[in-house]
């Protein structure tokens, strides 16, 4: 092989290096398009903050819905739903919440990820206001309600008649900044 022949081969490979870190890079926006776009692993579309006046409210069925929680390794929290489930009619508007307390002698933040299932549900679940929007601050033996706001789009297929929203909290990755005045 000549010095312009391995030239070349670096060049080549560089190339593949880069493409391939961009690629990683923009493997988990991706990932979140793809899931919000068609509802894959239960990820409930979260832009229904704009609610349509005329939105009919479908007085002939109601939908089950049940709800549930749990905090995950790391996160000394107690976090459960207030109401373990309630009916509705489709196109309803309706809020219940949950309630988390934080264990621990510190501040600690705790981000939350919801579920829905069906999975075909999640296209449906049309939430307005959500904890589960931001991560949580809980100072030391803090005890919080988080509400939701959601409604349940009427297209919803007849079929389903019971719909689960989980939501495991995490501790956050960041939990740089914590004073007592952010809650």
């Amino acid at each position: 092989m000549s010095v312009s022949d391995n030239k070349s081969l670096a060049i080549k490979l560089a190339v593949v290096v880069v493409a391939g870190l961009a690629f990683g890079f923009a493997l988990a926006p991706l990932y979140d398009v793809v899931c919000s776009v068609i509802g894959i692993n239960g990820k409930a579309d979260v832009t229904a903050t704009d609610v349509s006046k005329s939105l009919m409210v479908d007085k002939s069925r109601t939908v089950t819905i049940i709800f549930t929680g749990q905090t995950m390794p790391g996160l000394d929290w107690s976090f459960e739903s207030n109401q373990k489930s309630m009916q509705v009619h489709p196109g309803e508007i309706t809020l219940t919440s949950y309630t988390a307390t934080n264990n621990s002698d510190k501040p600690i933040v705790g981000t939350a990820v919801p579920s829905v299932v069906p999975e075909v549900a999640a296209l449906h679940f049309k939430k307005i206001e959500c904890f589960c929007f931001s991560n949580q601050t809980l100072q030391p033996g803090e005890v919080k309600d988080m509400p939701i706001r959601y409604y349940i789009n009427p297209d919803l297929p007849k079929s389903i008649d019971t719909v689960t929203l989980s939501y495991a909290f995490y501790k956050a990755n960041d939990q740089a900044g914590i004073t007592a005045e952010n809650n």
